[in-house]
């Protein structure tokens, strides 16, 4: 008659050591009283998700504003679903927002103590911690076949009791030491299941750090936690890694509650301390009037890769996330619109439990409130680094003279209520290429008619750019400049403000804001344009006079 050490031993009959050895390897951090430790622990099976580095967000901001340490580990026990490469392009792009780990996987090197931090690398200490739950009578070999489960699943249905293997159904579990060993020896394919303890007519309480106390049904399932491939299920793995790694909170999406019990059963098991819990509001979109979950298929926005490729502003975006994470970050934020957005303080308390519906407008907003207030220095080298790898045109613009780049991003930037002309780093392009000749040039011959205000004769048009060619002096400061435009438009009939234009339009042909207009016509194709003023500054006074006499020439 056989002994469960000697199952225990047939099926990892190379593994020596034990859970105390583990413990040893893998010692208590010393961190300061209250630091946590956090993860994100993402599957390497395609690109990141916008929900997926809200999570990352809202774990790494816990961890580091409490003096703790955030790693990252990553979960590729499902490989019939890897991607290569996917885990190096989750780390490059959390990079990008600014989430760069502790320590864990960092692409293709890894950092840290508590490693390795790849699941499939850590199949030593999975199989340390199952051979231990099956000498504590906790695990055992299930040889059922998928008909067999399937079959189990349709006598299920049909006596109409709840789904799974559990209790009287988990079959396997009845077999003796000595049926599982010989099944075994023979060669029988076989999988490790759980053995469960719970019966689902008791509830347990579990405190989550969102929601407060939550009282769920015990688990009664026997789960696999090792596959028939050798290499544990999530489900186990988790439990072995949160501990070994020292993880005190775990964050993660709301969808896992319904799988608590099984990790709350699998702790108490193994003999752990599980950790703290977050259960995050999953984010939605409203489609058609029903709210559902951010979709990969069906949503751009759903992809974390869809912001960096139109130049959204990391911090922008990682602002909006955290205004879904906490009610108060909004209202911080206007109130401290040129502070880093880190110092503000995190907290479970002020995070909503329903799902937050993703708002690309409020995105849009938040990103355009960013750009604006970054310094002419971080906003054209950031463009810069974006335009290498997405955008070839204004790459070019810029490298013809980086000098003349900065000073466009700078036009109005530095003032208590910046200019606020891009929500992203695709829109710079379109607003900017008219300061270089040969775009303006292009912009020039694609119009059918330059936009003049149609109220004012080609003759004035024209009078007022061959004034403007001769009589502006560049020297003028900018009050200087404008009051000598007042002049110009005198000289010709104009009002010298619209106020006195208003009250006697009998008296005038138009007003300062008509001539300004015209020259901004001339020298831009538009009639919105940033600051004249600048805009003079910016182009050369050769540029300039092609300029307005292209215009001429037009007008004749």
């Amino acid at each position: 008659m056989h002994t469960i050490q000697e199952l225990a031993d047939l099926i990892f009959p190379d593994v020596k050591l034990t859970v105390q050895d583990l413990e040893k390897r893998y010692p208590p951090r010393h961190l300061p009283e209250g630091a946590e430790v956090t993860r994100f622990a993402p599957s390497p099976t395609g690109f990141l998700h916008t929900g997926s580095l809200f999570t990352a967000m809202v774990s790494s901001k816990c961890a580091w504003q409490s003096k703790g340490v955030f790693f990252m580990r990553l979960e590729d026990t499902d490989q019939k679903r890897e991607i290569e490469g996917s885990g190096e392009d989750l780390i490059e792009q959390m990079k990008i927002f600014g989430i760069q780990p502790d320590e864990g996987y960092l692409g293709k090197t890894q950092k840290g103590d508590y490693g390795p931090y790849i699941q499939s690398q850590r199949q030593d200490i999975y199989r340390i911690c199952i051979k231990d739950l099956m000498l504590k009578g906790r695990a055992y070999p299930c040889f059922c076949t998928p008909a067999d489960l399937d079959a189990l699943r349709l006598t299920q249905e049909a006596n109409r009791v709840i789904p799974g293997y559990y209790g009287e159904y988990a079959r396997c579990r009845y077999l003796t030491l000595d049926e599982q060993y010989e099944k075994i020896k023979a060669g029988v394919p076989y999988v490790i299941r759980f053995k469960s303890l719970g019966n689902h007519l008791n509830f347990i309480k579990v405190h989550d750090e969102i929601r407060g106390d939550l009282r769920i049904p015990e688990n009664d399932q026997d789960i696999v936690i090792m596959k028939s491939d050798g290499l544990p299920t999530y489900h186990f793995a988790h439990v072995c890694d949160d501990h070994f790694m020292r993880t005190t909170l775990v964050t993660r999406g709301e969808e896992w509650i319904a799988s608590l019990a099984i990790h709350i059963e699998l702790f108490a098991a193994m003999g752990f301390q599980a950790p703290k819990y977050a259960h995050l509001p999953v984010i939605m979109k409203l489609d058609n009037g029903n709210k559902r979950k951010l979709s990969k298929r069906k949503d751009p926005e759903a992809a974390v890769s869809y912001f960096i490729e139109q130049g959204y502003p990391a911090e922008g975006l990682i602002k909006y996330l955290m205004t879904i994470a906490n009610s108060n970050f909004e209202e911080w934020l206007l109130a401290n619109p040129k502070v880093p957005f880190t110092d503000f303080v995190f907290s479970f308390n002020k995070m909503s439990l329903d799902g937050a519906l993703f708002d690309i407008g409020k995105v849009q907003f938040i990103c355009k409130e960013t750009l604006a207030y970054y310094p002419k220095e971080r906003i054209s080298s950031e463009a810069y680094n974006w335009a290498k790898r997405f955008d070839s045109k204004l790459t070019s613009l810029i490298e013809q003279d980086y000098a003349k780049f900065e000073k466009i991003m700078d036009i109005e930037r530095e003032q208590e209520k910046p200019r606020k002309d891009y929500e992203k780093y695709a829109d710079i392009y379109p607003h900017i290429r008219f300061f270089y000749q040969e775009e303006y040039k292009k912009m020039f011959a694609e119009l059918p008619a330059l936009p003049f205000n149609p109220l004012i004769s080609k003759e004035d048009t024209k009078a007022i750019l061959n004034d403007f060619l001769t009589s502006t002096d560049y020297t003028l400061d900018e009050n200087a400049w404008f009051e000598s435009l007042k002049a110009l438009g005198e000289r010709h009939g104009f009002a010298s403000s619209f106020k006195i234009y208003k009250n006697a339009k009998d008296q005038y042909k138009g007003h300062v804001g008509d001539v300004a207009s015209i020259v901004r016509v001339a020298l831009t194709t538009s009639q919105q344009s940033p600051n004249l003023y600048q805009v003079l500054h910016i182009l050369s006074q050769d540029e300039i006079r092609e300029r307005v006499e292209l215009t001429l020439t037009k007008l004749d």
